[in-house]
């Protein structure tokens, strides 16, 4: 039986892909000068951030694969779509032979990839920690909220990039950097014995701590920097001793059951062999007893869930409140932070763009980590809220930040912002446990795939929209400012978001049977 420590170095490799498996994440930062080298329009450009969702239509492919192929081969398949998606614009995006529709399937490929390793991190989860598999899940994702900071925080340190050569900066660490981690961590990407019991209140609690103060580190970079000239090197430095830092539980966990096994060892030269086994046998039934009852509770929460998958699961209308209510979000708040280069640049905010992006990052963070962090410790003191209603929640005042950027005062740019990332993040953690609360776990790689397939579609009206209202404000120019830009959009969002959070609580009050018998 492999030793516990096993499990908590998946976890911890889960945590550094999903770090970095969010290269399109900083495609507002490079949008406004990638924009300028091909001589796109503002529809052009909208439809190149919905071309890296377009790759997620197919990104049920990976949950097939997922099924034949080692986790670990799944992974280094997705970081080497990425590898080529991005690797190939940067060295060829100055040469006119690189068309617009060239540019359209390569960042296709790289979205798809991202789908890839998303998959293989949330199987990893589940299986290895069936017990505590919201908060690993949770703990996991959280960190791909971070992935737009990593990577403004290292080309700026490291690449220190003119304005002229943003865009290919940008695209070389989104092409190597994901593939450079994967490789050296997918000997840990595997499913270790189910039977082994990993429930460790201390290691999550120890992980959660960590978590946090990475994402303080964040935010403090995304305001130092902008307030104080913080430097990058410094930043850079600080964030990846935190991301290191993880790997402390498995080594913690190890030298605990080492230890553990030497006292053992110890004692049986001390007592007699009979006065010891009863000793262990008390110990045995002591640790069957807490383990069943863990068991059983972990039971209770699945009881009469139904397992559905694939085409069942469309014949739904849950499956649809779900998609839909998802959409009108989490997948809304995605295309507004691909925007956030030209809504910055269209009220004269051009160098902030940067700054913006590395805040809607670290707020994401924080959004994508409380959720599993409330519900981990309000689970053990039996307490469990839906996840419809959760999200539901999380829309409102999504909804009430789309409004508040029609103000024009910067400030309310970087508050509305804020939320955003912060409720993007939170729902779309929250998703991954409402597809298992739903539909179950036995198909989840599938049914999460085909439920994202949401953001593709979103993605392209909501960018089109914004796009089309941008280039109308424009009147014919090749750029557009003022608050204008953007303000048709903001309430036509706005408005969409609110109906987000009616289908959500429609969707909460038709499985409410459901949440409370499970609960």
């Amino acid at each position: 039986m492999p030793s516990s420590s096993l499990h908590w170095l998946s976890l911890v490799a889960t945590i550094w892909l999903q770090t970095i498996n969010g290269p399109n994440s900083d495609f507002a930062v490079y949008s406004s000068q990638l924009k300028d080298i091909k001589h796109f329009s503002q529809v052009q450009l909208n439809m190149l951030a919905f071309a890296s969702d377009a790759g997620k239509l197919f990104g049920w492919f990976s949950g097939i694969a997922a099924i034949y192929l080692p986790l670990w081969l799944v992974s280094v398949i997705g970081a080497a779509f990425g590898l080529v998606g991005y690797g190939v614009q940067f060295l060829f995006l100055e040469n006119p032979k690189l068309s617009y529709w060239h540019l359209f399937l390569l960042t296709s490929l790289a979205g798809n990839g991202i789908c890839w390793i998303n998959t293989v991190c949330y199987l990893l989860c589940i299986r290895n920690f069936p017990y505590d598999r919201r908060a690993a899940v949770g703990i996991s994702t959280s960190y791909v909220g971070l992935s737009a900071k990593v990577y403004t925080v290292v080309v700026d340190a490291i690449f220190r990039p003119k304005d002229n050569s943003t865009a290919k900066s940008y695209l070389l660490l989104n092409a190597i950097f994901p593939l450079l981690v994967t490789l050296p961590v997918s000997p840990f990407l595997r499913v270790f014995d189910a039977e082994t019991r990993v429930r460790l209140s201390t290691g999550f609690l120890a992980l959660f701590v960590i978590t946090i103060a990475t994402g303080v580190c964040a935010i403090v970079g995304s305001i130092g920097s902008a307030s104080t000239g913080l430097s990058s090197r410094h930043l850079m430095l600080s964030l990846a001793i935190l991301l290191l830092s993880p790997v402390i539980l498995p080594l913690v966990v190890k030298l605990r059951e080492r230890a553990i096994t030497v006292w053992k060892d110890k004692k049986e030269n001390r007592i007699h062999d009979l006065t010891l086994d009863e000793v262990e046998a008390g110990e045995g039934s002591a640790a069957e007893v807490e383990m069943k009852e863990e068991e059983t509770n972990e039971v209770g929460t699945e009881e009469g869930r139904e397992e559905v998958g694939g085409l069942k699961m469309l014949r739904k209308v849950d499956f649809w409140l779900y998609f839909f209510g998802y959409m009108f979000s989490a997948t809304l708040g995605l295309v507004f932070l691909n925007n956030l280069g030209q809504i910055a640049e269209s009220r004269g905010l051009t160098d902030a763009s940067s700054t913006l992006v590395s805040l809607s990052s670290s707020f994401g963070f924080f959004g994508r980590l409380v959720p599993s962090f409330l519900d981990y410790y309000l689970s053990k003191a039996g307490y469990a809220a839906s996840r419809s209603a959760s999200m539901a929640a999380l829309m409102a005042p999504m909804s009430g930040a789309f409004f508040m950027l029609l103000a024009p005062r910067p400030s309310f740019l970087y508050v509305g912002t804020a939320v955003i990332g912060a409720c993007t993040g939170a729902i779309t953690t929250i998703a991954v446990s409402a597809t298992t609360e739903l539909f179950g776990t036995k198909h989840f790689g599938v049914n999460h795939n085909i439920v994202v397939a949401n953001i593709p579609v979103g993605s392209l009206i909501f960018g089109y929209f914004a796009a089309f209202v941008y280039e109308k404000g424009a009147d014919g120019d090749y750029s557009c400012f003022g608050t204008h830009c953007y303000s048709k959009t903001f309430v036509a969002w706005g408005s969409t978001c609110s109906l987000a959070t009616l289908l959500c609580t429609i969707l909460y009050f038709r499985s409410r049977k459901f949440s409370v018998r499970t609960t």
